[in-house]
C-alpha cells in the first residue's frame, strides 16, 4: 500500500537563538518612552519573527549601548555581548543597521573573525543580508566601508570647522579656565576680576622667585584653589588645590594674553587679556632656561623619590628605580645599571632598598640643613610634591658601595 504523502515525517528547524544589539551615539531622547534603541529592537524582533518557521527565536538579554560612539568596541553592552558569543550562549546576532555594530572597518573584522570562530551569524535587518554567505559578507565589508569612510569625512568637517573658529580668535569650548568665565550659552570668554587677579600673582611671584615649589607652598597658604565651574546639566565641580602639572599648564597658557593658539601658531582672540604685554613671555623664556618645575629629569611614572639623582660612585653610572613581586608584595629597590648589564661581580654596589636609602638620604639633608624637610612637613606633602622637593633641593647623590658612604651635591639656589 503507498503511503500519503501527508503521512510523511517533518522536519523540525534547528532552534537559532538570536541576540539584538542596539545603539545610538548620543544620549539625547534615552529618557523618552520609546527612543532609538526600542525603535531598533522593535526592528529586530519582528524580522526574527518573520523567521520563525526556519527556528528563529528572540533571546531576552537586552544589549543597549545608548551614548555610545561606534568608532571603538568601548561599550558595555558590546563587551557583553562578545562574552556571550564566546561563551556559545546564542546563534545569530540581529541589528538594525551595520553601522549600529562598529563604524570601524577594523573592530568590525575583529568581531567578525570571533563570530565565525564562534559559528555565529550576523544579520542587519534593513540591509537584507547575512554572513553565512559569501555574498552576505562581500556586501557587509563594502557597507562597513562606506559607513568608516562617513565617519571619517565628519570627522574631518568638525575639524575644519573648529580650525577656522580658532584661527578667528573664537573659544571652541573645553573645561572653564582660571580667570575666565563662559558667557551663558558659550563660544566666548569673559574676565573674572577676582581669579584674573590670582592669575595675576602667580606669575608675578614667578617673576621674582623662579621656583615653583615656593609658590605652591605660597599659593597653598593663600588659601587658593583651581577653577570651580558647574556644567549646563547642573553638576558642580570644586577647584582642587594646586600641584606641579596645573601649576605649569597656568604658566604656559598663551589664552592669558588675549590669544588663541591653534597649531603652534597664535592668532588674536575675541576674549581680552588677563596679564600686562611682555609678561608671557618673559616667563616663558625663565622656563626654558631649567629654572622650574623640573631640571630635565628622565620619565618618574612610579615616583622614585630619588630618580635621576642616585649615582653608584664605583662604576659611575646611575642607579635606576626597579622593583620585584613576591607572594603578591612589592620589593623596591634601586639598581646599577653597570652590575644590570655587566653582571652582579662587577659592581660592589648592585642595588639598594628603595626604603632604606631614601630614608638615609633625607636624614643626611637634615643634618646639614636643619629646618629642611622636617619630618613633620615632610609627611604632609604628597609623593609628587616630595619628589619635586628634592629634585629642586638636590643635583647629584653618589653611593659609594665598598665603602658603603653617601655623598650629596646641592643645588646652588638651595645651598644656605
Amino acid at each position: 500500500m503507498r503511503k500519503n504523502k501527508l503521512d510523511a515525517p517533518t522536519t523540525t528547524p534547528a532552534r537559532l537563538r538570536c541576540a539584538i544589539y542596539t545603539r545610538k551615539s548620543t544620549e539625547e531622547g534615552l529618557d523618552q518612552e520609546f527612543n532609538s534603541l526600542d525603535a531598533q529592537r522593535e526592528a529586530g524582533e519582528a524580522f526574527i519573527q518573520s523567521q520563525r518557521r526556519e527556528g528563529w527565536i528572540t533571546l531576552p538579554e537586552l544589549y543597549d549601548d545608548g551614548g555610545f560612539t561606534g568608532a571603538n568596541m568601548d561599550r558595555p553592552a558590546l563587551t557583553r555581548l562578545i562574552r556571550a558569543v564566546e561563551a556559545g550562549e546564542l546563534d545569530c546576532v540581529v541589528v538594525y543597521k551595520v553601522d549600529r555594530l562598529s563604524r570601524s572597518l577594523l573592530d568590525f573584522t575583529r568581531m567578525l573573525s570571533v563570530f565565525e570562530k564562534h559559528k555565529v551569524s550576523f544579520v542587519a535587518v534593513t540591509q537584507q543580508f547575512n554572513t553565512s554567505t559569501s555574498l552576505g559578507r562581500l556586501t557587509l565589508n563594502i557597507l562597513l566601508s562606506f559607513a568608516q569612510f562617513e565617519r571619517e569625512l565628519i570627522g574631518e568637517r568638525t575639524r575644519d570647522k573648529m580650525s577656522a573658529a580658532r584661527k578667528k580668535g573664537k573659544w571652541t569650548g573645553g573645561y572653564p579656565l582660571l580667570g575666565y568665565d563662559i558667557v551663558p550659552g558659550g563660544g566666548r570668554l569673559v574676565i573674572n576680576e577676582a581669579e584674573a587677579a590670582q592669575v595675576r600673582a602667580i606669575f608675578a611671584m614667578f617673576e621674582t622667585n623662579g621656583s615653583v615649589l615656593l609658590m605652591l607652598q605660597e599659593i597653598e597658604r593663600r588659601g587658593w584653589r583651581l577653577k570651580s565651574w558647574t556644567t549646563k546639566a547642573g553638576v558642580h565641580h570644586a577647584g582642587g588645590p594646586f600641584a606641579m602639572n596645573s601649576l605649569r599648564r597656568i604658566l604656559g597658557n598663551i589664552i592669558y594674553t588675549g590669544s588663541i593658539q591653534h597649531h603652534g601658531k597664535p592668532y588674536p582672540g575675541e576674549h581680552a587679556a588677563i596679564l600686562a604685554p611682555g609678561t608671557w613671555e618673559r616667563v616663558q623664556a625663565t622656563m626654558a632656561t631649567g629654572l622650574a618645575i623640573t631640571r630635565g629629569r628622565a620619565r618618574n611614572k612610579h615616583l622614585a623619590l630619588l630618580n635621576g639623582l642616585l649615582f653608584c660612585e664605583s662604576c659611575a653610572t646611575r642607579m635606576v628605580y626597579t622593583y620585584a613581586m613576591k607572594n603578591g608584595r612589592k620589593y623596591p629597590y634601586y639598581l646599577c645599571l653597570n652590575a644590570q648589564r655587566k653582571g652582579w661581580a662587577v659592581c660592589p654596589a648592585k642595588s639598594l632598598p628603595a626604603q632604606a636609602i631614601e630614608e638615609s638620604v633625607l636624614g643626611r639633608i637634615r643634618e646639614r640643613h636643619p629646618g629642611v624637610f622636617e619630618p613633620a612637613e615632610w609627611e604632609q606633602l604628597d609623593r609628587a610634591r616630595q619628589v619635586e622637593e628634592m629634585q629642586s633641593t638636590v643635583e647629584r647623590i653618589g653611593y659609594d658601595g665598598a665603602a658603603r658612604q653617601i655623598s650629596i651635591r646641592f643645588q646652588a639656589e638651595a645651598q644656605v
